[in-house]
């Protein structure tokens, strides 16, 4: 397939774009941008500031990319977005590029439904195979793993972290963390209220682990026992042998305890800008 620029469209000469890209009218594409193969613009895009993106995906109208981050304190360094592949933003989707913080880079991975009026604030890392139901927002430095759902108008505190298939209902306000595979409900009085039953069954988690996670949450978040309690409860059972999701559910407590105000995140906040890109490039290549 051909590259296929509209003439009503304003693309930078110096702008990277792949041969079999399609640019509809009125988009807005910076110098600093590169677009790759089978991506689809349909109108009214604006991408901008550095902002790299892979294949395969699909900006509806009105999305914005790369624009300056809402930050008082951001002078304009040239800070970053950095998209995967296959990922579809849906109309007046906002994806705001890094602030001078932690490495400067906001990330969307792979294989992301973005829904109308979502937005992700600058610094934010939004892992592979999310769902942001419409006119989710997203603070600062939010981190969601892989298989998250957040429901309609559900607002995240800056510096949290979103588990694995953890889900967040409609409306929620999200002031702390979400542990993986967790439910949270609630916007006066915001709580974890059960497991994610129905995501870890399309996972194909077997019924074992589930009902080990079941007993992790009713011990923690309902009799209220200390983490270290039930972990060793549940590997003095086990023979110290335990499912890699239970590991990662203590795992991300553990995280947890070491931030600020129930956000993992927080512990971030004061670090180095070189010491977390390095830690970041560590990640990686682990």
């Amino acid at each position: 397939m051909a590259r296929t620029i509209s003439p009503r469209a304003e693309v930078d000469p110096r702008a990277q774009i792949a041969d079999d890209v399609f640019i509809g009218p009125f988009c807005v594409i910076g110098p600093d941008v590169s677009i790759g193969p089978g991506c689809r613009l349909d109108s009214h895009v604006a991408i901008v500031g550095h902002t790299a993106i892979g294949a395969g995906n699909r900006f509806f109208p009105n999305c914005v990319i790369g624009a300056e981050p809402q930050d008082y304190a951001f002078s304009g360094a040239p800070t970053r977005v950095e998209i995967g592949e296959a990922n579809v933003f849906r109309e007046g989707v906002t994806v705001h590029r890094g602030a001078e913080k932690e490495d400067g880079i906001t990330r969307i991975g792979n294989r992301n439904l973005l829904m109308a009026n979502s937005h992700v604030a600058h610094n934010c890392h939004v892992h592979d195979n999310v769902v942001l139901v419409n006119g989710v927002l997203l603070g600062g430095h939010v981190h969601v793993h892989d298989y998250a759902i957040i429901s309609g108008n559900a607002v995240v505190h800056h510096f949290a972290t979103l588990g694995t298939l953890c889900f967040v209902s409609g409306g929620c306000r999200v002031p702390n963390d979400v542990p993986p595979y967790m439910l949270a409900v609630g916007s006066d009085d915001p709580r974890i209220l059960t497991v994610n039953l129905v995501g870890m069954q399309r996972r194909g988690i077997a019924p074992e682990t589930i009902s080990r996670v079941r007993r992790v949450h009713r011990l923690i978040f309902r009799e209220f026992k200390t983490l270290d309690t039930v972990r060793n409860e549940l590997l003095e059972e086990s023979g110290g042998s335990l499912p890699i999701e239970v590991v990662r559910l203590f795992d991300f407590l553990d995280r947890q305890k070491d931030g600020r105000q129930g956000r993992q995140g927080e512990a971030r906040r004061h670090k180095a800008p070189e010491a977390d890109s390095q830690t970041n490039r560590t990640r990686r290549a682990a």
